[in-house]
């Protein structure tokens, strides 16, 4: 216990900061090593010299550092640099059997240590003990035979000693391990320096075998160039292309084979080997052959070789793009066009065999229109440009027989293929082929080609044939049936136009009716048979009311030459004016009267003007309230309105009401005169006398007033306002109108009320008229005539 306590007691205590505030002066880490480099803290001083003055003294040194080092190499024999300090201080000191001893005893400690070895064997060559660093080196290089440092001091050696067979002999071990690249070169190096040509020329054919890179090809070549056998150098070159095949061809073998051929200025051979490497390398790949062929062709070619460059470059790039998307025609089509304005018809063929083989794989027509064009040009450049029919006629039928005529069909192909059998004075074949598509898959493209081609040959019974078809296959196309009247026409046989005429009209569907009505009528006036027009427009006119067959027929009676016309003419617009009475389009009745107020103004007179005058609308412009889709409220929006007088007449209470805002419209005037009269006896009052001019303003309002009393016109451009004024539709601004145009009218929306009904108007006018008489002792408006209007 009393031990324990003493131990305890011997425990230091932790001293405790009892101000942890920073210190004013603050010492970094850099300012204390400075301060350490210049006091030279860590120097130490060096060891005593000793001075050995005889043997004793020496041997005792010797053993004293004997047993140093082997204390050491005791504590950690795998440390090897304390065997080479070792061995290196008994060489200094010429023992080197005991340096020797040091090195195998390490030796057997690592053996696989490169530096040591090393050591070892610079030791032996520095004190001339060649057959020891033989030795050493032979032990090294067949322990360690992928250490290169091994091989090349060891050759080094030999070579420097003149052993220029041992040093051979080297070489050949070291290679029979297949060292990297640069020991061969070192290998063919040393057979060059003692001219050893062929014993190189060996080793270069092993070297390739062994390194088979387009790089040591081409160096093997050079070697062969640079010593002056061109024909091996080329044998060389055409080894490596035959080497490397197709599937790993490279731009530089090629390009280096191209100029050692143009050193030799072999020109066609270069342009061969350019040719042959284009053709094979993929474009990605060849930038470089394409730009020293460039350079060649400039330098040694014409222009003919320039444009084979180019092409050749054109041609790789549509090889590739074609490649890389069958299907997409356009590529296609710019590389046909490339072939076909520079390569033989067999070229040209073969690309466009190979283009038409993309068949597309969706059968929809969409997708085999572009596809089709293909056909065409395959089988127009057979016929324009080789000028072979046999084989144009083939393209087609094969074409033909490609295409699925159950799903769609292309009428141009089936023309182009008619129109090349009649250039082949085929016509047979032609007609043949026609009437195939017409019978497979029937189109209005191919009836009308068809009916073109029969025309040119003014076969017209055939013609007459071909339009039967035509329209029992589409009875409501109307252009047919007036291209087949025109042929009957222009034959002469008006009976049969007229027949085929009346067949149409009496179609159930037409597709254009208002075109097939004006061609039958526009016959009818060329053959001058009036009657059957105005027959044609009665009839026209019990199928359709509409404004442009009323002004049709107008012109129609105003252009024969007839006593009556004016009158015809002038019944006609008033009977279709009657009927379209009951129009919603209020902008086709406006057209007929202003087409019927033309006609007036040239052949009418001044009544008949008057009368047309009085027909004719008032402009106004309303807004009506919009509802969207969802039925919420969108807004107000503005439209014009066409007023009619014959409407407005027909409608009940229009004159009580038309009264009513003409009285509410006074009443607004006479307050504002009551105005002006107080403010005139104010002034007088004032100014002690009358202001002259204010009275003559009064009597000039009142002048105006009296003069502009409202006629029965008045009245009815009131009547008319009321009646283009719903309660659900409110106009806004009226716009001054033109002479030719019909009147507007002005509205407000405050007045909206007072047209919602025909009895509230009545009663607040009497109402208000009551209120006023009641009001018999305050001041009275003077009356005016418009007073007397308003009563």
């Amino acid at each position: 216990m009393a031990s324990t306590a003493a131990g305890k007691q011997r425990i230091p205590k932790v001293a405790k900061v009892k101000n942890k505030a920073p210190a004013e002066v603050q010492i970094t880490a850099e300012q204390l090593l400075r301060e350490a480099k210049e006091r030279e803290l860590e120097l130490l001083p060096p060891p005593p010299k000793q001075k050995i003055t005889d043997e004793e003294e020496l041997n005792d040194y010797k053993l004293k550092k004997r047993k140093g080092f082997e204390d050491n190499i005791r504590k950690n024999r795998t440390v090897i640099s304390n065997w080479i300090k070792y061995a290196q201080w008994e060489e200094s000191l010429k023992e080197v059997q005991r340096a020797r001893s040091i090195y195998e005893r390490a030796l057997d400690v690592d053996h696989r240590n490169i530096a040591l070895w090393l050591k070892y064997a610079e030791m032996e060559m520095k004190n001339r003990q060649v057959n020891h660093a033989r030795n050493i080196w032979d032990r090294a290089i067949t322990i360690l035979p992928r250490v290169n440092q091994f091989w090349y001091k060891y050759s080094y050696m030999e070579e420097m000693l003149g052993n220029i067979a041992g040093c051979r002999q080297v070489f050949e071990r070291w290679t029979e391990w297949e060292p990297e690249e640069q020991a061969w070169h070192s290998y063919i190096n040393f057979e060059l320096r003692y001219k050893e040509v062929d014993k190189a020329r060996s080793i270069y054919e092993r070297f390739v075998i062994v390194h088979p890179d387009v790089k040591n090809w081409i160096k093997y070549a050079r070697f062969e160039e640079k010593h002056g056998y061109i024909a091996h150098g080329r044998k060389v070159f055409e080894r490596s292309v035959e080497f490397f095949g197709e599937e790993h061809v490279d731009e530089n073998l090629f390009v280096a084979f191209a100029r050692f051929e143009e050193k030799q200025k072999e020109f066609e051979r270069v342009r061969v080997i350019y040719k042959y490497a284009l053709d094979r390398i993929p474009k990605q790949q060849a930038q470089e052959l394409f730009k020293f062929y460039t350079v060649f062709e400039k330098k040694f070619g014409d222009r003919r070789g320039i444009e084979d460059v180019i092409v050749s470059k054109r041609r790789f790039q549509y090889e590739e793009e074609v490649k890389a998307s069958p299907h997409n025609y356009d590529a296609w089509f710019d590389y046909l066009r490339l072939v076909e304005s520079d390569a033989d018809p067999d070229t040209a063929r073969e690309v466009y065999e190979r283009a038409i083989a993309n068949i597309p794989p969706i059968q929809e027509k969409r997708h085999w229109r572009r596809y089709i064009y293909l056909w065409i040009n395959y089988a127009l450049y057979e016929e324009l440009e080789v000028k072979d029919p046999e084989r144009t006629r083939q393209v087609y039928l094969a074409c033909l027989d490609l295409i699925p005529h159950k799903k769609f069909t292309f009428a141009k192909m089936w023309l182009l293929y008619g129109q090349f059998e009649i250039r082949q004075k085929n016509l047979q074949a032609a007609r043949r082929g026609l009437g195939t598509a017409i019978g497979k898959c029937p189109k209005n493209k191919l009836f009308k080609g068809y009916i073109e081609l029969e025309l040119q040959l003014r076969e017209f019974d055939r013609c007459r044939k071909l339009y039967e078809k035509y329209l029992e296959f589409a009875s409501e196309n109307c252009t047919t049936w007036i291209k087949f009247s025109e042929l009957e026409t222009i034959l002469g046989d008006t009976e049969r136009a007229r027949a085929i005429f009346e067949l149409a009209i009496g179609q159930p569907r037409l597709d254009m009716p208002e075109v097939l009505w004006k061609s039958y009528i526009d016959f009818e006036i060329e053959q001058e048979e009036y009657d059957n027009t105005r027959g044609l427009y009665k009839r026209l006119l019990q199928r359709t009311q509409h404004v442009k067959v009323w002004i049709s027929y107008a012109q129609y009676e105003l252009s024969i030459d007839t006593s009556d016309r004016l009158q015809r003419c002038r019944g006609i617009f008033e009977e279709a004016n009657k009927g379209l009475r009951s129009c919603e389009e209020k902008e086709e009745r406006l057209m007929l009267l202003e087409s019927w107020k033309e006609f007036e103004q040239e052949f009418g007179s001044d009544t008949t003007r008057e009368r047309v005058k009085k027909l004719l609308p008032e402009k106004v412009k309303k807004r009506r309230k919009l509802t969207a889709e969802d039925g919420s409220d969108a807004g107000w929006e503005e439209y014009y309105d066409y007023i009619f007088p014959e409407d407005a007449a027909n409608q009940p209470n229009l004159k009580l009401l038309a009264m009513a805002k003409m009285w509410k419209r006074q009443q607004q005037e006479d307050d504002d005169d009551d105005v002006d009269e107080e403010d005139d006896e104010e002034d007088e009052e004032n100014n002690g006398g009358v202001d002259r001019g204010r009275v003559e303003k009064v009597r000039g309002k009142e002048m105006e007033g009296e003069e502009n009393g409202r006629g029965e016109r008045g009245i009815d451009k009131e009547i008319t306002e009321d009646l283009a004024s719903p309660s659900s539709e409110k106009p806004i601004v009226s716009e001054p109108v033109p002479e030719e145009v019909p009147k507007e009218s002005t509205y407000d929306d405050r007045d909206d009320s007072d047209e919602s009904s025909s009895g509230s108007s009545s009663s607040s006018s009497s109402s208000s008229s009551s209120s006023d008489s009641d009001n018999g002792g305050e001041k009275q408006p003077r009356k005016s005539n418009k007073d007397s209007v308003k009563d």
